[in-house]
């Protein structure tokens, strides 16, 4: 779970269960963020909604900052619920990558070369 976690409504109240299915969809993102930039890791998620003359519009924008990157997603739907699902997709993909070009590449170096030492297995072994 996201340390620094933020819900915040902006043109309407956030209910308990609303609440609680962001804190679940978003809070849970720190799986896919490395160890080492866990603990500096701060999530903020921004529940907008809209009424234009006959239609209502459900903003979610999340806003993670990283200790390298600053991401922001946003989406807008008919429910706010889809909105966070859509967010939550987008959210994964980005720390993906993020995760992908932030990571220790020494790592796989040293994963490489123990492989490489490791005798192969001979037909006597057998």
């Amino acid at each position: 779970m996201i340390k620094k976690f933020e819900v915040r409504g902006v043109h309407m109240h956030i209910d308990a269960k609303l609440y609680a299915y962001a804190t679940k969809k978003i809070g849970k993102m720190d799986n896919y963020i490395s160890r080492h930039a866990r603990q500096s890791v701060h999530a903020e998620v921004i529940l907008k909604e809209e009424v234009l003359k006959t239609k209502k519009n459900c903003i979610c924008e999340v806003i993670v900052h990283l200790p390298h990157d600053v991401i922001t997603i946003k989406e807008s739907t008919i429910n706010m619920y889809a909105a966070i699902d859509i967010v939550e997709q987008k959210l994964k993909n980005q720390l993906k990558k993020y995760k992908e070009t932030h990571d220790n590449p020494h790592f796989h170096q040293r994963l490489l070369s123990k492989l490489k030492r490791r005798k192969p297995p001979t037909p006597a072994d057998s």
